[in-house]
Order: C-alpha cells, then structure tokens, then sequence
C-alpha cells in the first residue's frame, strides 16, 4: 500500500493550495524552521527533516529551538547547525526571523509553546506555516497542514513533500530524522495512532535508506548510569497508585532531579512505566524544576488527558497524550490532581469527558 496524502490547506481562504505554496517555495530564500520547548524527537526530526529537503532546493534554512533537547537526539543529521535560544541570543535571533522569507512551525499549536520566539514569529513579515497535529491550533498562520488523525507531525512533513512530488529528495539522512518522529509519537508503534498509513510511511522511509536499527538504538538504548538510577528511584519511591480511581502517578521532587544529576530529557518516558501497570487508565509525571511544576499526562480509551490539562493545568495536546504545567508547589499540585480524581473517574466510566468538541 502506497501512503495515503493527508489534505493540505493552503492557504486558508482558497481550495487551490499546493500550487500557490510550491510557487512559494521554488524560489529560494530564508527560512527559519522553529518548534516546542523541550523538543521531542517528532518536534525536531520533522524539523531537521524539512530543513534537509528545503536546502536541497537551495533555502538558506535555520532551524531554532526555544529550549535545548536530549543528547540522544543529537546524532540527526543538521543538529550542528541548530540555533538554541538564549537571552544571549536574543538579538541576532530576532534578526534571522525578522528577515525570513518563511516561517515554519512545527509540531505546536500555539505560539506560547515557542516561548520568547512566539512574539517574533508573530510579527515577522515572512509567510508563516503550521504543520501540526494537536488539537485546537491558533489562528496565526498563512498556510495550514494540520490534521490530528496523524500519529506525528513527521508524517505530516513527509506527506507535504510527497504531494510537491518532490519524494526522490528524501535521502538517508532525512528519512531517518522523519522515521525517528514517527517511531517516538506512536509509542514505538504500540499506540493506537499506528495507523496502516503509518507503517506505509515508514516502509517507504525504510526504502529510501532509513536505518531502523541504528535510529533505535540512538533513541531508546543510549541512558546515562544517572537517568537508569533516576529511573529506579522514581519507581521504588516516588510512585502513587489510586488503584479506585484506576490512576498512578510520579512525582519528582527538585532534590531527585538534582540528586541523579538529571539533564534535558531524562525523565522521557517514565510516565508510561505508571500507565503500564495493570487496571491504570490515567497516568501522570510531576516534575519539579524549580521554576514550575512540569506534568505530563497519558491516558488509555476515551478519557481525555487533552481536556483535562486543557482545564485545570495550562496545558493541552491529544486525546490520550498531553502536558501541562503549574505554578503552585509540588505537595499543591498533586493535591489539586488528587481532588480531581473522583470527577475523572466518573469520566472514564461513562465517557463524559469527550474530546470531540476540539477537533
């Protein structure tokens, strides 16, 4: 089976959409590609993977992220050439997005998930692109590939430069940067986002030279000793179970994070050891930075981690698959998770919380 192209809305106003962007984008120009804080490998594999097609067709391409990444990332191809906002950096950033042509943003809904760089890609000149996949995106760009039914925004960018018909300059390079995106986003392929056209996707990436061995290994089998210990520690210590409630959580203290030396991307992964435990529907991750209280939520069936961080934690994403944040202390934060328990209990028996109102 051949992957099925997703529709592309470009630009909002009219249905004759990829002929205006191809016109937009055979010209070489300069392009700033930019996606969330703290990006994952969907966020930016679909970003280095678009910047390496975009400089085949001559764009001078800079791709900045509001925050640093994982190290076990760094292996994509174009890493080196990435841009990490800083206050530092401020200025000379503010520049290159002011003079862009093109603004791709990638893997996000609103420009506050792009911190300091919202504004200026907000009142930057150039055309500006979303390509996404969560719900309820804002409404500030000129062109739109958005659809939620796709289990990464790396498919997504596969599918755009297929229906350019521009396939033939997806290398090796490229194609593992898209792969690496769609093996995180679907859960190495066990989430109910694995579609048919996922795999169809992903064997036409595996064609055109994708290692599925070495992007693996890369992701999933490069752990520091201290992100291992941190992991014991958070299960044998810091995990509550709510088995009446079908709920468990992880909540890290600041001194556990600081103790186990933890670095951007350690604690990737660890709400989904709570949700794997038997009965569990509703799974959180507190993490305490100092600053804020970071969550991530994972959820199984119709319960909607989406609307629930969406409400009460300033957050939001998918259905099953979401985050948020929270300004009170650690102890206050879980205590305001607790208390909600019992309504989304309530929720997951009798699917009252639904989701269909964002899409």
């Amino acid at each position: 089976m051949a992957p099925v192209p997703r529709r592309l809305f470009l630009p909002k106003q009219y249905m004759k959409k990829i002929e205006k962007f191809k016109m937009l984008i055979e010209q070489p120009g300069r392009v700033v590609i930019t996606t969330h804080q703290k990006p994952d490998a969907d966020a930016l594999g679909s970003s280095l993977g678009l910047a390496g097609f975009l400089k085949k067709k001559g764009h001078e391409v800079c791709v900045i992220t509001p925050t640093d990444y994982p190290n076990f990332l760094h292996w994509m191809s174009g890493d080196e050439d990435v841009v990490v906002y800083s206050a530092e950096k401020e200025k000379e950033i503010g520049q290159i997005v002011e003079k862009a042509d093109l603004v791709f943003c990638l893997d996000f809904s609103s420009l506050d998930r792009i911190n300091e760089l919202g504004e200026m890609v907000r009142n930057t000149q150039g055309k500006k692109v979303l390509i996404d996949h969560h719900l309820q995106p804002e409404d500030f760009a000129d062109f739109i590939k958005w659809d939620i039914k796709a289990a990464a925004t790396a498919e997504l960018i596969y599918d755009l430069i297929v229906q350019l018909g521009e396939g033939h300059l997806i290398d090796k390079d490229i194609a593992e940067c898209l792969y690496a995106g769609i093996m995180t986003d679907t859960g190495n392929f066990k989430h109910p986002n694995t579609t048919e056209n996922v795999f169809a996707v992903c064997g036409e990436l595996v064609k055109l030279g994708a290692d599925v061995s070495k992007v693996s290994r890369n992701i999933y089998d490069s752990n520091s000793v201290g992100r291992l210990r941190l992991l014991g520690h958070a299960l044998s210590e810091r995990l509550t179970v709510f088995p009446e409630y079908k709920t468990a959580f992880i909540a890290l203290h600041q001194k556990d994070l600081q103790r186990f030396n933890a670095q951007t991307g350690d604690t990737e992964g660890f709400v989904n050891y709570a949700l794997s435990i038997t009965g569990v529907r509703l799974a959180a991750l507190f993490s305490d930075s100092g600053d804020i209280i970071k969550i991530s939520f994972r959820s199984t069936g119709d319960f909607s981690v989406n609307e629930l961080a969406r409400k009460y934690f300033n957050g939001g994403g998918h259905k099953n698959a979401a985050g948020g944040r929270s300004e009170l202390p650690l102890e206050e934060t879980i205590n305001k998770f607790t208390n909600l328990l019992p309504e989304c209990f309530e929720a997951m028996e009798q699917n009252k919380m639904s989701y269909a109102k964002d899409i």
